[in-house]
Parts: structure tokens; sequence; C-alpha cells
């Protein structure tokens, strides 16, 4: 009788420390996808602005060729500051889209001035410009990558439990808006 209770409480304690172990997993690995999409997010936000830092040198170099092109270079200008100042992820997908919408535009102005093109300074900008679109879309695509495992670890039995608990809230993709601005950006020399 003594033999059995003890060998109950064993296995009583040996259920209990099991359960303890995999809560203690699975918090743990919520925790580790919620920091690698915050990493994630701040590699992107790194490329993000080196693009910022990189166009004013475009613009001004831009505006030493064009003269009636104001509006097209006013826009790239705000688009950037409000790139600069957004808030949290979606403002600043927001911000992204008119950004890269407003560097087409820019692309098109430069199609109509030849000596443009051919300045070497213009060249190495736009060659910088990109290398860095280059980098944020795959800085984008692995941020989605790791929100998509953090979102599915959070949704799912038993880290939706720990979730709730915890106040774990899914994260946001960074999503292009407009089916225009999907289009990957073309630069001709």
């Amino acid at each position: 009788m003594v033999i059995g209770l003890v060998t109950l409480i064993v296995v009583v304690i040996i259920g209990i420390l099991l359960v303890i172990g995999t809560g203690i997993g699975i918090y743990n690995s919520i925790i580790s996808f919620r920091n690698r999409v915050d990493n994630s997010w701040h590699q992107i936000d790194i490329l993000l602005r080196k693009r910022y830092d990189l166009i004013p040198n475009l613009v001004e170099t831009v505006r030493g060729y064009t003269t009636h092109e104001k509006k097209t270079l006013e826009n790239i200008v705000a688009a950037r500051s409000m790139g600069i100042d957004a808030g949290n992820i979606n403002e600043q997908a927001k911000a992204e889209n008119i950004l890269t919408d407003t560097l087409k535009s820019l692309f098109a102005v430069m199609e109509r001035y030849p000596t443009l093109k051919a300045d070497m300074h213009f060249s190495k900008l736009m060659e910088q410009l990109n290398g860095i679109e280059a980098n944020i879309a795959y800085a984008r695509q692995f941020y989605n990558d790791i929100v998509m495992k953090f979102n599915t670890r959070i949704q799912i039995f038993p880290g939706n439990m720990f979730a709730k608990l915890f106040n774990f809230t899914s994260k946001y993709y960074f999503e292009i808006e407009k089916e225009e601005v999907k289009e990957q950006i073309k630069v001709e020399f």
C-alpha cells in the first residue's frame, strides 16, 4: 500500500514537471519568435534609413539637371519624411508604398534627361539605391516569414493557450497595398 502511494506520488510529480517543462518550452519559443520578428523589423528599419539618407543626394542631383520637375521632387521629399516619421509597421508600409510610387516618377523623369542618366554621381547613387532596394525586398521577405512563424505559433494548440494567457497578439505583415506598387522598380541607364 505504501509503495503504491509513493509510486502514485512520483508519477504525479513527474507529470507535473513534464507539464511545467512543456509550458516553459512553449513560452520560450513564443518569446524567441517575437524577438526574431522585432529583430527582423529593425533590420528593415536600418535599410529604410539608408534609403532615406540616399534620397536627398538623389533629389539634389536630379534638381541640378531638371528645372521644371519640382512637383516630383517635392513628392519624393514628402514621402521620405512620411517614412521617417512613421510610428508603427502599418504606417511604415503605407509610407513605403508612397515612396516607391514617387521613386517610379523620378525614374520616369530620368528617362527624359539623357545627360542626367550619363552623370557618374547620379549613376553611383542609382546603383546604391538598387542595392538597397534589393536588400529591402529580401528583408521584407524574411520579416514576413518570421511573422508567419510567430503568428502560427500563437494560433495553434497549445501555443494559443499561452498566447491568451500572456497577451501575445499577432504581428502584422509588411504588405504592399497597390498592385502597381508590387511591380519591381526598373532602373535603366
